[in-house]
């Protein structure tokens, strides 16, 4: 299994396949920040469902190339290069948080390719009609989005710093999250297996530069170039009904575009606890995809 792999441009993309190297294979897309070695169910339960869990760092995270301005379709070229040196004809694809809408595009430009896939915790687009994007958000996002679409140089200024430290002391995302955090979220991102994996994630995306979260940022906020409502595959869109960082208008909204969209809205769940959604996620997404 090859640990990089080159687009037809000649980008270097870093990957990680884990699980049963001969199962039906997910593409699992990190959030913001993150990378490839971001949480994911157990080796033994991707085993025990004959599954083969693939990730790789989106541009500018760890050890993938940067592909400054890039758009959140520009994902499906990066999947399908992956996909093809893996040999892979139809594979699912799940995306949390940041990585989302990422599998969303792959789900509307790869339909013949994508059997089913899943957004947890996900954002809607910032031009979304008749949604108010920020209602219901943290000010610490509202205040961090509000600088990408009005100053991204400025944006990008403040992230340097920010992702330095972070990268000295992964521990600092989390404490920067955490008065935003609901009790049960707090519980989730304590557990020694979740955060010790969250806490290598953020180390990784952040290990070479901290241009993958700014091009993500900018990119979620711009127009992600397809229209959720032109997915013709089945999609499960999974979120908390406490989420700050995601707010659940934006799930309602994508549930009321996507046409064959299974909408799952936890009462008490919010952000962190997709986490512990993610098994019973792929559990659905490997339902319906065939051995390749």
């Amino acid at each position: 299994m090859p640990d990089v792999v080159r687009t037809i441009g000649g980008r270097r993309l870093r990957v990680d396949v884990s699980g049963d190297p001969r199962g039906k294979p997910v593409f699992l897309l990190h959030g913001m920040p993150g990378s490839r070695v971001g949480p994911r169910p157990r080796a033994m339960f991707l085993y025990q469902r004959g599954a083969r869990l693939i990730s790789f760092d989106r541009p500018g995270y760890g050890g993938s190339d940067r592909r400054p301005g890039r758009r959140v379709v520009d994902i499906v070229e990066d999947v399908a290069a992956v996909a093809d040196a893996l040999e892979l004809g139809r594979f699912a694809v799940a995306g949390r948080s940041g990585g989302g809408p990422h599998a969303l595009a792959c789900a509307a430009l790869l339909p013949g390719r994508v059997t089913r896939a899943a957004a947890l915790v996900g954002l809607a687009p910032r031009d979304a009609e008749g949604l108010d994007w920020f209602a219901g958000m943290t000010p610490f996002n509202v205040r961090d989005f509000h600088t990408v679409l009005t100053d991204p140089a400025r944006y990008a200024a403040g992230i340097f710093p920010r992702s330095a430290v972070i990268r000295s002391n992964p521990a600092r995302l989390l404490e920067e999250l955490r008065s935003d955090l609901t009790d049960e979220d707090r519980l989730i991102v304590s557990d020694t297996s979740i955060r010790s994996m969250l806490l290598r994630n953020y180390h990784e995306a952040l290990r070479t530069s901290p241009y993958g979260w700014i091009d993500d940022a900018i990119a979620l906020t711009s127009p992600w170039g397809f229209d959720p409502a032109h997915i013709a595959i089945p999609v499960l869109l999974w979120h908390g009904a406490r989420d700050v960082f995601s707010p659940p208008s934006h799930f309602s909204w994508l549930a009321a575009r996507i046409p064959r969209a299974k909408a799952v809205l936890e009462p008490k769940a919010a952000h962190f606890a997709s986490l512990r959604a993610l098994p019973d996620v792929l559990d659905w997404l490997l339902a319906g995809t065939p051995q390749d």
